[in-house]
């Protein structure tokens, strides 16, 4: 009785365990363990991709940054598609169990899974692309004993001898499809015999016959040649245009707020620190590493450096292409740039431009990017701390001497010590930088959101541009549960702080916070250009 129950237990996760390999039928474990804690349903992806199963549209490339829930997609997709598997407890709650198609592709293929960063750790020369398919074939084989592969059979040749056989077509699923094209350098050997791999599997007639479905994921779309993809029979849903998927990836703004009441836990937080990001027709997405992790550890902090260092951003930031060094300190005060995104050849190597850097920082997910006004721009406060640790980690003297000292310059602001505050607005406005040269509103909107930098720890910040009269203004309102006070911040060019809190009080500004019911104080700022110095009156 004991080994009949342990049978009936193994056979709930694999109806033919003998026939499990280390590349097919590999199971549902991984999307087991993925439901013992605390899952999101992000189910309706499998409805998405079943409606391109045996279709034209059949070979689907999805790229998201790190931490965005890729690897997790794809063990679901593997516990949903496997006939070597019963997983229909699995997916009994979810979303996709009352779609349509759920019925019919439940548990019906052969699957092919590869984690491309496996090969990458295992094989660091020019045999990669050899090793791997050995390997592959190797495994699927002994899945098929009855199969008989010629001497020279290569994977795809194996492939369609199993499906002539057995007239049953394979689902392909590889993560990390690109790991080898981040590890390899462009135009080597490694670099064309794999993509050589790649179109023989997936360009070519056979692959129609082969394959029901090929979905693969990774951190950047699928490399161009010229303009033109090296597989352009691929859908490519990407952080840049995610099509229908958007909502797939990343944490909706529903979810975050069923999970912090779930936890009790401060919503308000979750929104500074990882929301920002626009995918599509989803306004705000989160990121769902870090607040599954601000969940578990009862803590909204930065997680990002657990999984990327800053480095990577001061690598391409000190690149300077076409004052880029400016535009990252326009979005350091929470400005926003155009970036053309078409450009870019989709490779981290081959940086040409501004825009390429702006784009492979949105595919990074150091950047967020919004597709109506192509523009990009800091999402939120943890990726903003990796941005400022890149800026003081090559130097910028003049800029992180200014960020340095904002956090001074706040309580330099609640004291009432307008000197200090006059000071420290110098320290950020740099006269060789052309964002902080007050050539516009926007300019010294900037300058003013870079000088007080660490109050964002605090505040909310809302830059509200005057449309006649006056220069720019800047309402800092306190985060729920702080105990600072207002400030309203306007700032005057070659005319006096006087005069600039008079603005304020003949525009009643302070009818702009009439909703916070707390201490107010105004901070009058003067520019003079000529000994390039502020002044600063407050009330």
């Amino acid at each position: 009785m004991f080994l009949f129950c342990i049978s009936l237990s193994l056979r709930y996760f694999c109806t033919d365990i003998e026939r499990m390999g280390a590349f097919i039928n590999t199971g549902n474990a991984g999307f087991q363990s993925v439901r013992n804690g605390e899952y999101v349903d992000k189910s309706q992806l499998i409805a998405v991709v079943n409606e391109t199963l045996v279709t034209e549209n059949r070979f689907s490339c999805v790229s998201r940054c790190r931490r965005f829930g890729k690897s997790m997609a794809a063990k679901m997709l593997c516990a949903y598609y496997d006939h070597s598997c019963d997983s229909r407890n699995l997916f009994a709650d979810l979303k996709i169990a009352n779609d349509p198609s759920f019925e019919k592709h439940l548990n019906k293929y052969p699957v092919i899974y590869l984690d491309q960063s496996d090969f990458v750790t295992r094989y660091k020369d020019e045999s990669i692309i050899k090793k791997m398919d050995a390997k592959i074939k190797e495994d699927i084989l002994e899945a098929y004993p009855d199969i008989i592969a010629g001497e020279d059979d290569d994977l795809m040749d194996c492939l369609i001898r199993i499906v002539s056989a057995k007239k049953q077509q394979f689902i392909l699923i590889i993560d990390e499809w690109d790991a080898i094209c981040r590890e390899f350098e462009p135009e080597t050997k490694v670099m064309d015999a794999y993509l050589d791999w790649l179109r023989q599997m997936f360009k070519s007639g056979n692959a129609i016959r082969v394959f029901a479905g090929v979905y693969i994921t990774g951190i950047l779309p699928i490399k161009k040649y010229k303009t033109q993809s090296a597989l352009n029979n691929f859908t490519e849903y990407s952080m840049v245009n995610p099509r229908r998927l958007a909502g797939y990836f990343g944490f909706t703004k529903p979810e975050v707020q069923a999970l912090c009441q779930k936890h009790n836990m401060d919503f308000d937080e979750f929104v500074k620190w990882y929301d920002g990001y626009q995918l599509g027709s989803e306004a705000s997405i989160f990121n769902p590493n870090s607040v599954m992790q601000a969940i578990n550890s009862d803590w909204c902090t930065s997680y990002w450096a657990s999984t990327a260092a800053y480095d990577t951003v001061a690598h391409y930031i000190q690149m300077n292409y076409d004052g880029l060094k400016d535009d990252v300190i326009k979005m350091l005060g929470g400005g926003r740039c155009k970036v053309d995104t078409t450009g870019f050849q989709n490779d981290m190597s081959v940086i040409r431009s501004k825009s390429d850097v702006f784009t492979v920082l949105i595919h990074l997910g150091y950047l967020a990017f919004d597709r109506v006004r192509n523009e990009c721009y800091i999402p939120n406060y943890e990726v903003a701390g990796e941005m400022v640790n890149a800026v003081k980690s090559i130097h910028w003297d003049v800029v992180s001497a200014a960020l340095d000292q904002s956090d001074q310059l706040l309580q330099a602001v609640i004291d009432g010590d307008a000197d200090a505050v006059a000071k420290g607005i110098d320290a950020a406005h740099d006269e060789n930088t052309s964002i902080l040269s007050y050539n516009d509103e926007n300019s010294l909107a900037c300058v003013l959101s870079l000088a007080f930098y660490y109050a964002k720890n605090d505040y909310i910040f809302h830059r509200e541009l005057p449309t006649g009269k006056g220069f720019a203004d800047l309402v800092l309102m306190p985060r729920k549960n702080s105990d600072k006070p207002a400030i309203l911040l306007e700032l005057k060019k070659d005319h006096s702080a006087n005069a600039a809190i008079e603005q304020i009080h003949n525009k009643e500004y302070k009818g702009k916070v009439t909703e916070y019911g707390g201490r107010v104080i105004l901070v009058g700022i003067n520019y003079d250009s000529k000994s390039k110095k502020h002044e600063c009156i407050i009330e």
